[in-house]
């Protein structure tokens, strides 16, 4: 009869140098898109510039390696990258203003403002539609990704928002009938002219800001603490 050995079949596996090396490392949660292509260049200054294939959108890879051996970073939805920090996945990550103003973790905290990705949070409406007078109206309808800014600045206004919750395509709503105004991130204006719109309140300035996860910033506070300096360094 043939001998089985079984004797190593329950013992626990040692994880392996690279495992630990890798489970050491800060992860830092960065925004695709247009975002990640004005903060590349920063992020070079810095010193942490990550692996040319960050910026290939047609990379299947997520997390990346960079230029500093403690840290990598992963390319996250611009909605998500709060989320993963506010949760500890990553203890370090970048999003705009919009997305804190938002989600209003208080995990998180924004000790610097990037200067990029500049736009602004605006409430836009039909070109020949009459402005709306709050101080007349008690409720109104506007269709955005960001239910919760739009309640609030209504709140503070005394107006009662139905908030029609979409997560693109908003400039249609008006012309289709769903809301009579919409609040979104406005750049240029570009988009809201071609499609009747125009801009009747700016609701907030929105910056890019780099974020920390609260509890990481106690529990690793002088290499997270390095690392914020040497991107401050970076965005003068």
């Amino acid at each position: 009869m043939p001998v089985i050995e079984t004797a190593a079949v329950n013992m626990p596996l040692a994880s392996s140098p690279t495992a630990r090396v890798a489970a050491s490392r800060l992860v830092m949660a960065l925004p695709k898109g247009r975002i990640l292509d004005e903060l590349a260049p920063l992020l070079g200054r810095a010193g942490i510039a990550a692996a040319p294939d960050l910026m290939d959108e047609g990379s299947r890879r997520l997390r990346f390696e960079t230029g500093d051996p403690g840290l990598d970073v992963v390319r996250v939805r611009a909605f998500d990258a709060a989320t993963f920090v506010a949760f500890g996945a990553c203890q370090l990550g970048v999003a705009g203003a919009d997305v804190l103003m938002e989600f209003d973790y208080p995990e998180v905290y924004a000790p610097l403002d990037l200067g990029i990705g500049h736009c602004r949070l605006a409430l836009a409406q039909p070109a020949h539609a009459p402005a709306p007078d709050l101080e007349r109206t008690s409720h109104v309808r506007v269709a955005t990704k960001y239910p919760n800014v739009a309640r609030r600045y209504f709140a503070a206004r005394g107006v009662q928002a139905e908030v029609v919750h979409l997560n693109g395509a908003m400039e249609l709503a008006p012309s289709l009938g769903l809301s009579p105004m919409i609040l979104d991130l406005v750049q240029t204006g570009s988009t809201l002219k071609a499609n009747g719109l125009v801009e009747i309140a700016t609701v907030a300035q929105v910056s890019s800001r780099l974020i920390v996860n609260r509890a990481a910033l106690k529990t690793d506070a002088g290499r997270i603490a390095r690392l914020i300096e040497r991107i401050r360094d970076a965005t003068v």
